[in-house]
């Protein structure tokens, strides 16, 4: 038995590259062999045919030559040749058991149908086939996680997890795929007839060429949102199928379930990619729409340039820019005078003093003459003193004065020193120690 075949998401480059090497994979078809392919995957559709015989093999290629090469000859001779390099690259397998017995039975491979599929049938992924196939694979995960909750032995895990995950999921993300395929495929077409169309009609052509722009870019747009919409759903379902894997210890499930999720993330993942590329080509189209057809409908400026640009050798030109005279000014320009420096103004360093226009006053040579006045006239005691003084003083200075009266008063009265001295108010706010004084002794030291 040969060796099995390697995946190509699993399997190293370096061993895949030299496996190809040593089984010397090619393929090689011409339009005959094609169409004789095709021929055959649409008999087997219509018929339901599951395989085919020699002789209906040899009738398929004869309607082929018939229809694409009536010149040909030895139709039977080149049936059998096309027959054996088709089985050579793996486009037909032999299914009976017979070997050289009786004549074989014939079916397409996997190899045929896919070619078929990618030239002729052209699966697109659209909004209705992708809501489908995304339906169907949610349907498919919520089951394989009610299966992985209540699996416990290894049979229930691989039939009802493993095995799901692995082909049914893996064919639904695999429709979902090819027919991501399909669409660029789709998209390099409409490029390639819009180029036509501008060629052939140049004005005429804006039309359709809007069209295929709105309509692709609003398919795009949602296919998108879907993939955006159900992508997250998809992935939080297998995420929760992980986690039940971690809790029951199943490496193999959990690398299943890794695998899948990534297979989801590259499909979301080509839905922005293709919507911001063709975003850039619809920007791009519509600036040349706009800035060349529009502004030039009969191609007369192109045609001209082109024609200019291809006879450059023969009759080679240059672009002439007349020298315009400058502007006489009709009146002498003054350059402006420099600012002045900016200085600080000076000041005498010493200022004349100001003589007084009349005499200071001695303040306290005044309060001594008011209270040697106020012992003169009989008055006695201290407290009263104090109070005429200060009577018309304001609160705060009331304090200062009454100890200078006191100081005033024991130098010219001198109270005697065994009388009694109690404290007594001379207003609201002040308390001074009262003094009883003799007349007789103002004025003695």
């Amino acid at each position: 038995m040969s060796e099995p075949k390697l995946a190509v998401g699993t399997a190293d480059p370096a061993r895949l590259l030299a496996e190809l090497i040593e089984r010397k994979v090619s393929l090689e078809l011409t339009t005959l062999d094609l169409g004789f392919v095709a021929l055959l995957a649409a008999r087997a559709s219509q018929a339901g045919l599951a395989s085919f015989t020699e002789a209906q093999l040899t009738d398929a290629f004869e309607l082929t030559c018939q229809t694409m090469d009536p010149s040909l000859d030895n139709l039977k001779l080149r049936a059998t040749h096309a027959i054996r390099r088709l089985r050579e690259q793996r486009m037909l397998v032999r299914v009976d058991g017979a070997g050289v017995v009786r004549a074989g039975e014939f079916a397409l491979s996997r190899l045929a149908s896919a070619i078929v599929e990618f030239f002729v049938e052209e699966e697109v992924l659209t909004r209705e086939s992708l809501t489908l196939l995304t339906r169907s694979l949610l349907g498919s995960l919520s089951e394989i996680l009610q299966a992985a909750e209540v699996a416990e032995s290894d049979d229930s895990w691989r039939v009802g997890v493993t095995a799901p995950l692995r082909v049914t999921v893996n064919e639904l993300i695999s429709g979902i795929e090819r027919r991501q395929r399909g669409l660029d495929v789709q998209q390099e077409e409409f490029q390639r007839e819009m180029s036509k169309l501008l060629e052939v009609d140049w004005f005429n052509a804006l039309e359709r060429c809007q069209t295929l722009l709105d309509s692709t870019a609003k398919t795009l747009r949602e296919l998108n949102e879907i993939l955006l919409r159900d992508t997250h759903l998809l992935l939080s379902i297998l995420a929760d199928v992980s986690d039940v894997a971690v809790q029951r210890t199943r490496p193999d499930v959990e690398a299943v379930t890794r695998r899948v999720m990534e297979q989801i993330d590259r499909i979301a993942a080509w839905g922005s990619a293709r919507q911001r590329a063709w975003s850039e080509y619809y920007e791009y189209v519509h600036r040349y729409l706009r800035d060349i057809v529009r502004l030039d409908p009969s191609r007369a400026l192109t045609q001209r340039l082109r024609s200019q640009l291809s006879e450059h050798a023969a009759r080679p030109f240059a672009l002439t820019v007349a020298a315009a005279p400058p502007l006489r000014l009709l009146r002498s320009v003054l350059p402006p005078e420099p600012p002045l420096p900016v200085r600080r103004p000076k000041r005498e360093k010493e200022e004349e003093p100001e003589l007084p226009a009349e005499p200071a006053k001695d303040p306290l040579g005044e309060l001594e003459a008011q209270v040697t006045e106020l012992l003169l006239q009989g008055v006695n005691d201290l407290a009263e003193l104090t109070a005429r003084v200060t009577a018309d003083l304001p609160l705060s200075e009331q304090f200062l004065a009454a100890g200078r009266v006191a100081h005033i008063v024991a130098r010219l009265a001198r109270p005697p020193v065994n009388s009694r001295r109690p404290w007594v108010p001379v207003n609201d706010g002040l308390v001074i120690e009262e003094w009883r004084l003799k007349k007789a002794s103002v004025g003695h030291e």
